[in-house]
């Protein structure tokens, strides 16, 4: 059985996909793999079973065990995630989340271990280690009756 490999490096792409991808300083519109190594690469959309992404910027990443160092993204879904020194606004991870170094806007999964890392709002049912986290359950909870109680006079003041 033959091996899809791809090994790209320097170049501007449409769509990549393969089994094995390994692209070096590019920008790509797509890319879609099972195992997905990039490094110093622009991308809107990343997806892979195993995906590892050094220095680089992407809108979407998902895969199944993600690896992110020294990159920024928009969204980073995945089961087993790993970001270090990196910037991601939302952050999903289904099992395992590990943060080292880095800033998160939404973080959510089921076990979080972080090592001098910040977040606006951070989900788990295990969390371990050292985090600055701006809201907390007790925040959220005022928020939320605040922006309830706003949205409820403006629905009276519409009614009229």
């Amino acid at each position: 059985m033959e091996k899809n490999v791809l090994d790209i490096e320097s170049m501007n792409l449409d769509i990549v996909e393969a089994e094995f991808i390994n692209i070096r300083q590019s920008t790509v519109r797509a890319v879609e793999g099972g195992h997905v190594e990039l490094q110093q690469v622009g991308s809107l959309s990343i997806e892979g079973e195993r995906v590892e992404v050094t220095q680089g910027a992407a809108v979407i990443m998902r895969g199944e065990n993600l690896s992110l160092n020294q990159c920024a993204g928009c969204v980073a879904i995945g089961g087993v995630t790993h970001l270090n020194f990196s910037c991601a606004p939302v952050y999903v991870s289904l099992e395992d989340a590990n943060v080292d170094k880095s800033a998160v806007g939404i973080m959510a999964a089921r076990n979080i271990t972080s090592n001098n890392s910040t977040s606006l709002l951070m989900i788990g049912q295990n969390i371990n280690g050292n985090v600055t986290t701006l809201i907390d359950w007790r925040s959220a909870l005022a928020i939320g009756a605040v922006a309830g109680g706003i949205f409820g006079l403006f629905s009276l003041f519409k009614k009229r």
